[in-house]
């Protein structure tokens, strides 16, 4: 018997990817917008690949914003894109 593997769908290239490829970014209870390496935290999620082109493309389009619903202010977008750059979206460094 094979597992369903879960999909979801990139907002930068929008391509659907296995669940576990792809960075989650969240909004979490108090309005702000996290990294999430593990895939539990608790929030509004959306995915992006775990490329900076694709992160870029996301944050062009404001999908970031229409996705979490919330109004997101330069210096958020300019941690998330650092994080990421360093490896932030990596789920075997944390």
């Amino acid at each position: 018997m094979n597992k369903k593997v879960p999909e979801r769908k990139c907002m930068g290239c929008n391509i659907r990817r296995p669940k576990g490829e792809l960075v989650r970014v969240v909004r979490i209870k108090d309005g702000s917008v996290v990294l999430d390496k593990t895939g539990k935290v608790s929030g509004r999620g959306a995915y992006i690949c775990p490329d900076i082109k694709c992160y870029n493309k996301a944050r062009k389009a404001k999908r970031f914003e229409t996705n979490l619903e919330i109004s997101i202010p330069e210096e958020i977008y300019d941690a998330l894109a650092s994080q990421l750059e360093q490896g932030g979206g990596d789920k075997n460094n944390g």
